[in-house]
């Protein structure tokens, strides 16, 4: 295999928290499918924490490691952000969000301190998590005639594809996942039946 078509999230959202010297550290990791999950997350947040000092956040999408955003929220450049980020590294997890509300307690923590307290923070947060492992799908809508609903039907089942969407007429459509392994051999048995047609719709 050429790649890898496999990646560990989390199944459900979990907390944790680390003290540092009166300064009190939540963090919030929640599993999600796109950056637009991100706003509504962080805007729950701040109206549960609305006198927290800082709201600061990281996030990973796909199994492409470049494909990340942080978020220091004020924090000394570097010091909040990358170290959540970091932790998603070093716990190979994607397809997650963890955010960290610091609640200033009096004591400057310094740089350091900082960054020990969001890792140990988010790590507190992961430790409660469920790891699980997702495959890489894409998404495919097939079009075709009533006359070959068997035909597709059997191909769909012997590579037990899941559907999720369907619609059944004179031309009849189905919406697909398809793990990325399996991709090119299910579109070759596909392209067998002539009048068959598919697209590609989005990755997930």
């Amino acid at each position: 295999m050429l790649f890898e078509d496999t990646y560990r999230t989390i199944e459900n959202p979990s907390e944790g928290i680390f003290r540092d010297r009166g300064s009190k550290f939540l963090a919030y990791a929640y599993p999600i499918h796109s950056e637009n999950d991100i706003k509504d997350i962080i805007a729950s947040l701040k109206s549960v924490h609305p006198k927290a000092n800082h709201h600061c956040w990281a996030m990973r999408l796909s199994i492409d490691r470049s494909v990340f955003k942080l978020n220091d929220d004020g924090e000394p450049s570097g010091t909040a952000g990358r170290p959540i980020l970091n932790t998603l590294f070093s716990k190979d997890l994607t397809n997650i969000l963890v955010a960290v509300v610091r609640y200033f307690g009096g004591t400057l923590l310094g740089v350091p301190g900082l960054i020990n307290a969001y890792k140990m923070a988010t790590e507190e947060a992961l430790n409660q998590a469920v790891v699980i492992e997702k495959t890489v799908n894409d998404v495919y809508t097939i079009s075709f005639g009533y006359l070959q609903m068997n035909d597709v039907m059997r191909i769909i089942k012997d590579a037990d594809l899941t559907i999720l969407n369907q619609q059944f007429d004179n031309n009849c459509g189905i919406q697909v996942s398809i793990r990325k392994m399996q991709v090119n051999m299910v579109l070759a048995k596909l392209q067998k039946l002539n009048v068959v047609k598919y697209n590609y719709d989005c990755s997930i």
